[in-house]
């Protein structure tokens, strides 16, 4: 009915209507928030997922070639299994001690029994990590959890564990009353019972683990001489700008000629629309073989990758083009040139600048495979370093900066498609938040005092 005021239902599921400025932050914020309100929730509520046991305490099974260590996970139908073959052990070592035939240990065995209470030491900060083999702080550290002086806060110690490390600790200081490795015990020691709480798998890291293994790496240089995330970022981004913009500089011109005439259309296009469906990861050997293993091949490929879809899709704006402007020009006068300079071009731009933006979105997704070509390089290498040690918690970070970048990028572009062309229908309808309207009024201001100057 005319007049009648429209419903909230209408009002955010109107067909073809635009939401207000507000409400369209407030979905975007949700679309973000739901997933990672969803991972949160698998990571922390209890009793709600949690199928793995992260190991804080860790020891070396007897007889298995498998090691654990703190950080590990395990299943939490294995651990119990894993905690008492440990304690089968001590025990055989208690009751051969009771009948005065104590079991024999190299020093090299109970110095690794040592060393599994390194974690520990670094998660309370007792030792830096770089000190987990330093055999002089973990006596220290064996002394101190014996004696009382230490006491653990980071990661609660079971009874169990502490009567391991009294019991140690009464050998280690009998033999070795200060420190001399030489001197360490050759009976066999008592082995820590492993210790562990509930955990997502390795490959679904909790959120604050994605977040404490990203602010280190991005902050941290590595000490072997390989390049810091920052540098492999900007790698990242080189090959992407530099394989996209070559496409772009080689496929605009050829997509508007085969857009405006059919002799280039047919002459060109087949091929592209033939060799656009294999697969270009295939051809990267090829790109190795005469390219070289450094950076040539990736953006070959970021290129091939995106030149072939980005010539079908311009050709096709290029035809959407009306007619009636075309007639106009050639009433008027124009030549083929002066058509093409100062009509189609000026033209399709609008349009042009959303098909580049959009396509910009399929170049990130050819990076990964591009990265992997020759010499593994850049963020990619990194993940694939990392996630063949199934340290997902360093995966992750990176996996959600490539994502970042390549959507903030996106909305970038996507704001700028107002100030660039602010003349098309689609942005004056579209609704303004308040960064556009004043960019758009500082702008008219600004010409409107240059012209009243001149």
């Amino acid at each position: 009915m005319p007049g009648k005021k429209p419903s909230n239902q209408e009002n955010w599921f109107g067909i073809r209507k635009e939401l207000t400025p507000g409400r369209r932050t407030l979905l975007t914020v949700c679309s973000f928030s739901l997933p990672l309100l969803a991972w949160v929730i698998l990571s922390y509520v209890p009793f709600i997922w949690h199928p793995d046991i992260k190991l804080q305490v860790s020891a070396d099974r007897k007889g298995v070639t498998t090691v654990f260590t703190a950080g590990d996970r395990v299943s939490k139908d294995f651990f119990p299994t894993f905690a008492e073959a440990i304690r089968e052990e001590n025990r055989a070592i208690l009751d051969a001690r009771k009948k005065k035939q104590p079991l024999s240990g190299s020093r090299r065995d109970n110095i690794k029994k040592l060393r599994h209470l390194a974690p520990l030491g670094v998660a309370n900060g007792w030792l830096e990590n770089n000190q987990r083999q330093d055999d002089e702080k973990l006596f220290e550290l064996w002394k101190g959890l014996a004696e009382g002086s230490l006491t653990s806060t980071a990661i609660s110690l079971s009874t169990e564990n502490l009567d391991v490390i009294r019991n140690n600790w009464g050998m280690l200081s009998e033999a070795s009353p200060t420190f001399d490795s030489k001197l360490y015990p050759t009976e066999a020691l008592l082995k820590l019972i492993p210790q562990g709480v509930s955990s997502n798998p390795v490959y679904l890291p909790a959120p604050h683990e994605v977040i404490a293994a990203g602010w280190l790496d991005f902050n941290s240089v590595p000490e072997n001489g390989m390049p810091t995330m920052w540098e492999r970022y900007r790698h990242s981004l080189t090959i992407i700008f530099w394989g996209f913009f070559y496409s772009c500089l080689l496929g605009i011109p050829l997509a508007i000629l085969c857009g405006s005439f059919d002799f280039f259309s047919k002459l060109h296009e087949p091929f592209v629309d033939f060799f656009r469906y294999m697969p270009a990861p295939t051809f990267s050997v090829l790109f190795v073989a005469f390219l070289g293993t450094s950076d040539a091949p990736k953006i070959m490929l970021v290129f091939v990758g995106t030149f072939f879809q980005l010539v079908l899709v311009i050709a096709n704006t290029t035809r959407l083009l009306e007619n009636s402007l075309l007639e106009a020009a050639q009433t008027l006068g124009a030549n083929r040139r002066q058509i093409l300079a100062r009509v189609i071009w000026p033209g399709i731009l609008p349009n042009l600048y959303n098909d580049l933006r959009i396509l910009l979105g399929w170049a990130w997704t050819w990076l990964v495979i591009a990265e992997l070509i020759g010499e593994k390089t850049g963020l990619t290498g990194f993940i694939d370093t990392q996630g063949t040690r199934y340290n997902f918690d360093r995966v992750f970070p990176v996996i959600i900066l490539i994502g970042l970048t390549g959507f903030f990028t996106d909305r970038l572009l996507n704001w700028m498609r107002h100030l660039f062309f602010p003349w098309t229908e689609e942005v004056r309808q579209a609704p303004k938040g308040p960064l556009t309207r004043f960019v758009l009024s500082f702008r008219d201001r600004t010409a409107f005092l240059k012209q009243s100057e001149s």
